[in-house]
């Protein structure tokens, strides 16, 4: 049986009744097949029952938390069982070691900016971009601290979005990136994907012997996954920005999907409906990979970068970024 993501719009209980978890709401008792379920997303207001907890940790199943407007607030992360000593030793010395750590942390960048490229070649909008990218590549080779590499990203995010818009409808234009809360739908649109994505890498992290808190280019904090933030850069444009342009640009995503909220803009649940229906098809759909000589998912290619990762920190292969061949 292929393991499935389940997501959780409704309100309502998820408890365990001997060996069989239940979902619980004003439609009624669901039994859901566990052995089925490769992780959790939560948007409703849910209760979970100790017992259902119990239950999720034995079977190796990650649950992430969104609130009411569709952001991040947490997951349930079950105690790892794969962690290797060796490995974890190896990934805080690449983080503790500055050299060891600007390499990766330039290697995130690189992988993201490449991807971008790649989109801008594939809407035609790229103009002068491969140029300037060239540049910002001198300067982040250059860079000998993470707030400079950070600053050189940014300045490549920029760049990316001012010629990104060119792309987009009129109505759906980013026009300056915001987040809490997003000024605009187009801007809501990514941060909604965004959350989704990180929470989709948190729990392909969980099926490897990383560790998911120490990372390169973002700082390790207490509070949140930050290895899931270095992956992430590679995939948010060859999913989330895919996505996001499709969407708009096929009417399937409407104003009316939206709702000012916040001193904002925030998707309708409808709308995040209809928007992790297309995540969800993009995830599940297959590339021949090139290096395997085999179709896998888009989701599995997740899970293929944190190995390639991996093989970098014990010494077997140096890290090559993921670019975009599909």
């Amino acid at each position: 049986m292929r393991k499935r993501s389940l997501t959780l719009f409704s309100d309502g209980n998820l408890f365990r009744r001997e060996n069989t978890l239940y979902f619980e709401n004003a439609q009624g008792r669901k039994p859901l097949a566990v052995e089925g379920i490769y992780d959790i997303y939560v948007y409703g207001h849910v209760n979970i029952s100790s017992q259902a907890l119990h239950f999720l940790a034995q079977k190796g199943i990650t649950v992430h938390f969104f609130n009411h407007y569709g952001h991040y607030d947490g997951s349930f992360y079950p105690r790892e069982k794969l962690h290797s000593g060796d490995l974890v030793i190896k990934q805080a010395e690449h983080y503790i070691d500055r050299e060891k750590r600007l390499t990766l942390a330039k290697l995130f960048v690189k992988g993201s900016a490449l991807n971008m490229e790649k989109n801008l070649k594939r809407w035609k909008v790229a103009d002068g971009f491969s140029e300037l990218l060239g540049e910002l590549f001198e300067e982040l080779g250059s860079a000998r601290k993470i707030t400079e590499v950070m600053n050189v990203e940014a300045r490549i995010r920029q760049e990316y979005y001012t010629r990104w818009d060119n792309a987009l409808p009129e109505g759906f234009k980013i026009v300056k990136r915001t987040r809490r809360p997003p000024e605009n739908e187009m801007n809501a649109l990514i941060s909604f994907l965004n959350s989704r994505l990180y929470a989709t890498v948190v729990s392909e992290l969980y099926n490897t012997q990383l560790v998911p808190t120490v990372s390169y280019l973002h700082e390790p904090g207490e509070r949140r996954f930050s290895l899931a933030l270095d992956l992430s850069e590679i995939f948010k444009p060859v999913i989330v920005d895919r996505i996001a342009t499709r969407l708009v640009k096929q009417g399937i995503i409407r104003k009316e999907h939206f709702k000012g909220e916040l001193n904002g803009v925030l998707l309708t649940k409808e709308g995040m409906e209809v928007v992790l229906k297309a995540y969800n098809e993009e995830l599940g759909r297959s590339v021949k990979h090139p290096g395997l000589k085999k179709n896998v998912t888009k989701q599995r290619l997740i899970r293929l970068e944190a190995y390639k990762l991996i093989k970098h920190l014990v010494g077997v292969n140096e890290y090559e970024p993921l670019v975009a061949w599909f």
